[in-house]
């Protein structure tokens, strides 16, 4: 059975990161974007990294332009919104597909591991996965669910 450790992505610099390299710690994955009505999220995601970081917890943002043109600047644009705004030091990737042919992989995989409501689709920006130390997904929350509210549910995952 798969796991994120199967998947690769291209960070927000260019440099390909592989997921196995965080074996053992607590994954956040989120699918970003900058002009969203939940960017303020941004905030609560690095509150959420800030607290939890020693405790083995990474917060993995994945900008995507899907949902109403959202997402328009590069790569550098992002990360230059991001850390002036936000004071994001988790680490950023690539912009990339969350839906769709052109979905990442690791995407695809997630949508997989824990569909939503309504099918697995990403219906928009700033949904969570939270996975646990052995690289499988434990849960999926909506674009809605404000990131102090993963809290608890990360808690018990860095407690497991």
């Amino acid at each position: 059975m798969s796991t994120v450790y199967d998947f690769s992505a291209k960070l927000n610099n260019g440099a390909e990161q592989a997921l196995a390299d965080y074996r053992g710690k607590v994954l956040l994955i989120v699918n970003t974007a900058s002009k969203c009505g939940f960017t303020p999220q941004y905030k609560g995601l690095e509150d959420l990294f800030q607290k939890y970081r020693a405790q083995g917890l990474e917060v993995l943002g994945f900008p995507c332009d899907q949902f109403g043109h959202q997402e328009p600047g590069s790569d550098e644009d992002i990360r230059g919104f991001c850390e002036l705004n936000y004071g994001v030091s988790f680490p950023l990737y690539s912009k990339i597909e969350v839906n769709g042919d052109a979905a990442h992989p690791l995407y695809k995989f997630l949508r997989a591991e824990a569909g939503g409501l309504l099918g697995d689709a990403i219906k928009w920006n700033f949904t969570k996965f939270l996975v646990g130390r052995d690289g499988r997904v434990l849960e999926r929350f909506a674009p809605t669910t404000a990131p102090e509210k993963v809290a608890p549910e990360i808690e018990k995952a860095l407690a497991g």
